[in-house]
């Protein structure tokens, strides 16, 4: 057979092997009732995660996504992370359109291999690589396989059948394989389906736990909800035993993880002996021990600076207290235990404590690793209030204030004895609060001009403490318009500054607006709103059926006092009566009275709880908005006696 025969031949068996190619991941096959309110539906997730020893692991993960819409596109893109604890063994994806034909699969050329260092490190070993099968035409499907092995056993996976909301999901399934020569895994289901709880079997030299689900509808979010983490379901899985870098430590108690992580740091605190004999005077001078405290504190925060450090068995073993002191930097651990140091060279006793920073509580009946920054707590037994929480990494930060990057949670504090959980103070609604003192003079075309003073206090200023240390006054004056929601107005002066803190820290704003048109002249009454930077949005409608709990994660006090002063000539036609509201949910009032100079003074307090609520309540939580928006809005009518 001649070469144009052989050629001719093979080209129809390669033309027929693929006309005879079964479409793969047709959209059609999706049930419509997972395809309803989904950018994107699962249609295989198949996730393993083999434990070789107590020091080495391997994941493997196969899945398929088909993307419905623009908002889906980010499921088309797959990051794997690496380090030097974990290797990437393969990344391998193709694409197909909607009736399951191959458009291209993954080349080398299309995988970026990207640093994931944060702009505040100074070195980190953590990198990635990213492969993006994004389509411009809609419905299409990826498909993804990868494989890494790592030697941080710390960390076990987390399932999330659904890991986002507007998400199908036609299969999905997880299993994990123990050596039977290990501890049993240890695990937390939490919010699966009836059904897909753990399914134990022995294959080999290993036990298998696996859960699977199939058939789950997209999650659509619903308003003053619980955030979707604690709705979706999920899998938490966690060693008894781990290693790293040759580290051995427990992870089945929050005493053995404590354990690990004090021990892994024993011996780190040693000063120069300049410093040490700094401290030891302090001591002597200073005989109150928290003004002693605040004392470190501030030398800390003086001669000090936040550097992320994050290498290898660094992320979690601090660098030496003598080195912070010669470099003047560090990251949290390395921070938090330098100010350990000082203080115990001042006589105070003081423990690093791990917590999860800006993200939601850690599950405190599950002990695993879900802390991602220290801090340091000093307890002080014959004092009121017995503790100091002092936050290393910030050069600004108030004395003995943890801002809502760590407060109200649960952190591990590392004794020698063990870890031990404790909370961090808890903001109430009497700390979080924002008093408001407006006087809003209005001329007689409905033109007005305010001038505003709002002390903020505790985490309703944590915003404001930033813009104030990080942008310059032109710039907090333009921060301040993106967040005045009126629709035109000038600022004419602003300031901002710090006030007082007792007990917690304050921020003072200044305004001075001019407001064209404010009120809304009709012949001869004119209206006008007296609530001129507070008004509570309208509550958004409840489509359907309520499904989850009313959640309000934030507990605070707002009290706004303004006295409006109209022209002369201008008689109220009517003082509107008082408001009161009392709920479970908050309080809230409104009351006006007519002053002796013949202005109009309105004083409004709004308090919200914090709590989850029963979704039963959602109707009366709406009233109550609606009642507060209407409130809020409700303008005083005046009488213009010259027309």
């Amino acid at each position: 057979m001649n070469r144009f025969a052989l050629l001719l031949v093979a080209s129809l068996v390669s033309t027929a092997a693929q006309a005879g190619t079964a479409p793969k991941y047709p959209v059609a096959a999706i049930p419509s009732a997972l395809r309803e309110n989904a950018h994107a539906v699962v249609r295989l997730h198949d996730e393993t995660f083999t434990v070789k020893s107590a020091g080495q692991a391997v994941s493997t993960l196969r899945y398929a996504i088909t993307i419905l819409d623009a908002d889906g596109d980010d499921h088309a893109v797959d990051q794997v992370d690496y380090d030097r604890f974990k290797s990437i063994s393969y990344l391998r994806g193709s694409v197909y359109d909607a009736e399951g034909k191959l458009l291209r699969t993954l080349h080398a050329a299309d995988v970026r291999d990207v640093s994931t260092t944060s702009d505040i490190s100074l070195a980190e070993d953590s990198r990635a690589r990213i492969a993006n099968l994004q389509q411009g035409r809609y419905p299409y499907t990826v498909e993804f396989e990868e494989e890494y092995t790592t030697s941080n056993t710390l960390f076990y996976p987390v399932w999330h059948p659904v890991s986002s909301t507007h998400l199908g999901v036609e299969q999905s399934q997880f299993r994990v394989k123990i050596p039977k020569s290990l501890p049993a895994l240890r695990y937390r289901e939490k919010n699966l389906p009836t059904g897909s709880q753990v399914r134990q079997s022995a294959e080999g030299n290993y036990t298998v736990y696996e859960w699977s689900v199939a058939g789950l509808p997209a999650f659509e979010p619903e308003s003053y909800s619980l955030p979707a983490w604690e709705l979706l379901p999920a899998v938490y899985t966690a060693p008894a035993t781990f290693e790293v870098q040759n580290h051995a430590g427990n992870l089945s108690s929050w005493e053995g993880f404590g354990t690990w992580e004090y021990t892994l740091n024993e011996g780190r605190g040693e000063l120069p002996a300049s410093q040490l004999a700094r401290m030891q005077e302090l001591a002597q001078r200073v005989p109150d021990v928290r003004e002693r405290v605040r004392q470190v504190y501030e030398y800390l925060q003086t001669n000090t600076r936040y550097i992320s450090i994050q290498l290898g068995l660094g992320g979690w073993q601090t660098i030496p207290a003598a080195e912070v002191a010669a470099k003047g930097y560090g990251d949290c651990k390395a921070l938090s235990n330098y100010g350990m140091a000082l203080l115990k060279a001042a006589g105070v006793p003081a423990y690093c404590a791990l917590a999860g920073a800006d993200r939601p509580d850690i599950q405190t009946d599950f002990p695993s690793n879900q802390f991602n920054h220290v801090i340091l707590c000093v307890p002080l037994p014959a004092a009121r209030p017995d503790t100091v929480w002092l936050e290393c990494t910030s050069q600004t930060s108030p004395f003995n204030y943890l801002s809502g990057f760590t407060a109200g949670r649960h952190v591990l504090l590392l004794t020698p004895a063990g870890g031990k959980l404790v909370r961090t103070p808890v903001y109430k609604a009497t700390d979080n609060t924002q008093f408001r003192r407006a006087e809003l003079r209005l001329d007689d075309q409905g033109n007005a001009t305010a001038s505003v003073r709002t002390r903020s206090a505790a985490l309703q200023q944590d915003d404001l403490s930033q813009v104030y240390h990080q942008l310059t006054p032109e710039d907090q004056k333009k921060q301040a318009y993106r967040q005045i929601s009126l629709p035109s107005f000038t600022i004419s002066r602003y300031t901002l500054k710090p006030g007082a803190t007792v007990p917690v820290p304050v921020m003072v704003e200044h305004l001075e607006l001019s407001l064209p048109r404010y009120a809304t002249v009709t012949g001869k009454r004119v209206f006008v709103v007296p609530n001129v930077l507070n008004q509570s949005a309208a509550p958004s409608p409840q489509l359907g059926e309520r499904q989850t709990d009313v959640w309000q994660s934030f507990a605070y006090l707002d009290s706004d006092t303004i006295q409006l002063k109209t022209p002369a000539g201008f008689r109220l036609e009517n003082l509107p009566a008082p408001v009161q509201l009392s709920t479970a949910f908050g309080t809230y009032s409104v009351q006006l009275q007519a002053l002796s100079d013949g202005s109009i003074q309105y004083i409004r307090r709004l308090q919200m709880n914090r709590g989850r609520f029963p979704k039963a309540d959602y109707p009366a939580y709406l009233e109550f908005r609606r009642r507060i928006n209407k409130a809020d809005k409700t303008p005083l009518v005046f009488l213009k006696n010259d027309v």
